[in-house]
């Protein structure tokens, strides 16, 4: 069973960073995508950025610039960067994954089907 546990979440001033963990476990398989996703109130899911199991990139255009995806597989943890933070990012923050063939993974939260419990991400004014 795939686990996922996300941290480094917490309140920032507008135009300040954070970045996110994800810790990842019990997979057996290296051919997965991973990503970020978000959901605020009242709004849908919505992807972020995503990385697959070789390394090939993808963000949705509200993050292209400021949000970094990157892995570190040795210690099998995905990190989010985030930079030049708005109030409109203020979401719950989850790590998902996927295993998978793709090389390139899709940013639409549909596939995915191993979910963190979220971390909290609030941006003030």
């Amino acid at each position: 069973q795939v686990q996922l546990v996300e941290s480094g979440g917490g309140s920032v001033q507008a135009g300040g960073s954070l970045r996110l963990s994800c810790v990842a476990s019990g997979y057996t398989d290296r051919n997965y995508c991973m990503g970020w996703f978000r959901q605020a109130p009242g709004k849908e899911r919505e992807g972020l950025a995503t990385i697959s199991g070789v390394a090939i990139i993808r963000y949705a255009d509200s993050v292209k610039g400021r949000f970094t995806i990157s892995k570190d597989n040795a210690k099998n943890t995905l990190h989010l960067l985030m930079n030049s933070l708005k109030p409109e990012d203020t979401a719950m923050y989850y790590c998902a994954a996927v295993l998978s063939g793709w090389g390139l993974c899709p940013v639409e939260s549909g596939p995915y089907d191993h979910w963190g419990q979220g971390t909290q991400v609030t941006v003030s004014s």
